[in-house]
């Protein structure tokens, strides 16, 4: 196909105020766009179909990227199974349909590495989504995630309606959640070795035993890559959107503790949920079909997200 030039288009980004959105607004302003519109959550609240048309109307966009979500970590995704399940099915459906009545000429949406069944063989390939049930604590996040692959293949089939769905590995960078009610796996323990390290204890606590593997792709490549697919990629596929690189928790909490020079130990709490026991992913797809690959190394990468929250206590 041939590239869509963004600079010309009206582009909404949702959750374009958040974490990975707020990556996805800067690289779509390195290419030129002057014309993005970030929907913010008190004035928009996209589970309600009323709020979903008025953006539309108010926005008049050319382009929608979806990146709007209801997450967090494994505690979250335990205490919030109903509301993640409702809240991420009803702003995808909601807005994927509406765009397509509006006349949207392009949908972008991000699925997650959740939706993948928990026994995958690793790496994960695209083709390997039905496989399975999602890992039991995620399922109800994954699977209302994955409903917009199928719509987006369902519109796309009966409509010729153009949108695209994307499925990123867990993601890591400056500006991610610290909260440790809701976070990820790595602010979390950035945030437990600082804290430790300034109550002056020895012993970190970790949930599970150490063993679960994950990949991780530093959000600003995240960004890129979404924006390539707006650009590049015009197709129904899921595509995945990785580092291809995999490391376990236990080795992950002594590389930031080596970082932030943490002397103590690690205590695994095996009486919690490990979550999925492995999580890597084929990237070939997304470098095929429109150019991506992950530049970041993790070890800079992680450098640069322990900055950002030390930075962020001392203001």
């Amino acid at each position: 196909m041939t590239a869509m030039d963004l600079s010309k288009k009206r582009i909404v980004v949702t959750g374009g105020a958040g974490f990975l959105g707020s990556f996805v607004v800067e690289a779509l302003t390195a290419r030129g766009c002057q014309n993005v519109f970030v929907p913010r959550s008190r004035e928009y609240d996209l589970v309600d179909m009323s709020a979903v048309r008025r953006l539309l109307d108010d926005a008049r966009p050319d382009v929608i990227i979806h990146l709007a979500a209801r997450v967090g970590g494994i505690l979250a995704n335990q205490q919030n199974p109903g509301r993640f399940f409702y809240d991420n099915l009803m702003m995808g459906v909601q807005l994927l349909d509406e765009s397509r009545r509006f006349g949207v000429e392009k949908f972008v949406a991000t699925g997650t590495i959740c939706a993948y069944p928990k026994h995958t063989p690793v790496p994960f390939r695209e083709d390997d989504l039905w496989n399975g049930y999602p890992e039991e604590t995620n399922a109800p996040y994954g699977l209302a995630k994955k409903m917009l692959l199928v719509q987006s293949q369902a519109y796309r089939a009966q409509y010729g309606f153009s949108s695209v769905v994307l499925f990123p590995v867990n993601l890591y960078g400056p500006r991610d959640n610290f909260d440790l009610t809701t976070s990820h796996v790595i602010p979390a323990l950035i945030r437990k070795v600082v804290e430790a390290m300034r109550a002056g204890r020895d012993e970190v606590p970790i949930w599970g035993d150490g063993t679960p593997t994950r990949e991780f792709l530093y959000v600003a490549d995240c960004a890129e890559g979404i924006v390539l697919a707006t650009e590049r990629f015009d197709d129904s596929q899921p595509v995945n959107l990785g580092s291809g690189q995999e490391i376990s928790i236990a080795t992950l909490a002594q590389q930031i503790g080596n970082i932030l020079g943490f002397r103590g130990r690690f205590v695994y709490d095996q009486s919690r949920p490990n979550g999925q026991p492995r999580r890597a992913l084929d990237c070939s797809r997304a470098d095929k079909l429109f150019g991506f690959r992950a530049t970041t190394g993790f070890e800079t990468g992680l450098r640069r997200t322990i900055d950002f929250y030390l930075r962020e206590l001392s203001t």
